[in-house]
């Protein structure tokens, strides 16, 4: 039985994603804070943009976790075909 090969985050990656996340929040709540509007429509804006966020990282994490939920079932059957391959005899007869 072949192992899957698991992949890999690097650290460079991960600060890359995270410098990216931060420069994105970042601009957009000083684009909220120096709108000419009301107080009222700006926490609105913020609000917004909050449930935004929330909504995107419960997004990634249900895709994410369909993807393990996708490899684990994958993994089971390949196991039991690996099973059934190996106690398979082609030169036994049956009596």
């Amino acid at each position: 039985m072949s192992k899957p090969l698991q992949p890999t985050m690097t650290t460079a990656y991960f600060v890359q994603c995270v410098i990216s996340f931060v420069v994105a929040i970042g601009s957009v709540a000083l684009g909220v804070i120096y709108l000419p509007i009301d107080p009222w429509v700006r926490a609105f804006f913020a609000v917004s943009v909050l449930y935004t966020v929330t909504s995107t990282f419960t997004l990634a994490k249900c895709v994410r976790d369909r993807q393990e939920i996708a490899s684990m079932a994958s993994r089971v059957d390949q196991a039991r075909l690996d099973k059934l391959l190996t106690e398979h005899d082609p030169y036994k007869v049956d009596a």
